[in-house]
């Protein structure tokens, strides 16, 4: 069974992987008491939270329920970097993730996130030094490559384990991918495939069936899958991977009962850690899946997704179930 450090992990783990606005507090409680093994937190910028940003700070706010629960930083700037864990240390985090992954413009033009790809030797020297820095287990999520023509994720990997990261978790995909086309897990499964490799290897990208999560694990042989879009509005997904694992059978989708309690649990979490406004708006973007598949749902997905008011949106919970308490999910 992997492990990372010390961290004993059940044969072939599940992980939230970390997403912005997504992998909050609340979002991560409802994903663990529904089968994630490791939960991660929103990335965090190093920049912001040496600077004592409100936006970065909050994200360093993990719960005992959580663990094990690792923090993510991301930035180019060794200073920088080293300043943040020291930082992220105080909150006792179980591991400490560094964002080589993210492809997003505004990370990757300052060089950080899936920008470091284009500079392999600062990568790992980066790496190395934070590795040093802490006593805490380092992970690293990362993506195959920039792109199609400087995929080295294998020489990355051995690279990285070298200078003493505990376990890599990586996107199927380029930066310049983004999130088009499908994932490739094959190079994945070379890198796992290494001889040299003794750390564990997690698979992430288009994890979004029972079905793909046991390729993942029988065909590619990786040691755990790391679930992202698959999870959003949908924290049964991890109890719906293991359950086939068990059995090879589908669990029942959620009743609409079950649906409308995890919203309801969700959007008050929300608003107990982050206030009114930010817990209603960033609680939006679960709403979708949620409800998805009821027909003639829009008027009611509607008022969720646009009323500032959580009354409203508690109302139209208490409105759905009333109508559509008898709706069978497929």
């Amino acid at each position: 069974m992997p492990k990372i450090g010390d961290i004993q992990l059940p044969d072939f783990p599940l992980l939230l992987a970390p997403m912005e606005d997504v992998s909050d507090p609340p979002f991560r409680a409802l994903c663990k008491e529904n089968g994630a093994d490791v939960v991660y937190t929103e990335f965090i910028s190093s920049e912001g939270l040496i600077r004592d940003a409100a936006k970065s700070v909050i994200k360093l706010d993990i719960y005992e329920k959580e663990r094990p629960v690792g923090i993510q930083i991301f930035g180019a700037e060794m200073d920088s970097m080293l300043q943040a864990i020291d930082i992220v240390e105080k909150s006792n985090p179980d591991i400490i993730d560094i964002n080589f992954g993210c492809p997003v413009k505004k990370v990757v033009c300052k060089n950080a996130g899936a920008g470091i790809l284009r500079d392999i030797p600062l990568m790992v020297k980066l790496t190395e030094a934070m590795v040093k820095r802490t006593k805490l287990p380092v992970t690293v999520k990362t993506r195959l490559g920039w792109d199609s023509n400087s995929i080295k994720i294998v020489e990355v990997a051995e690279r990285l384990q070298d200078v003493g990261i505990k376990a890599i978790s990586i996107h199927g995909r380029t930066r310049v991918q983004m999130y088009k086309g499908e994932a490739d897990w094959v190079p994945i499964a070379a890198v796992k495939n290494n001889p040299r490799m003794h750390i564990p290897v997690f698979g992430n990208g288009d994890v979004d069936t029972p079905e793909a999560a046991v390729r993942m694990r029988d065909d590619f042989g990786l040691d755990g899958a790391m679930i992202g879009r698959a999870s959003i509005g949908n924290p049964w997904f991890f109890n719906q991977v293991k359950h086939y694992f068990k059995t090879g059978q589908h669990l029942p989708s959620p009743s609409m009962e079950e649906r409308v309690e995890a919203a309801r649990r969700h959007l008050q979490m929300s608003i107990d850690w982050k206030g009114e406004k930010l817990g209603v708006f960033e609680t939006r973007r679960h709403y979708t899946n949620y409800f998805k598949g009821i027909p003639h749902f829009k008027e009611y997905r509607m008022k969720m997704v646009t009323s500032d008011d959580s009354a409203d949106v508690f109302a139209a919970f208490d409105e759905v179930l009333e109508k559509f308490g008898d709706h069978q999910f497929a």
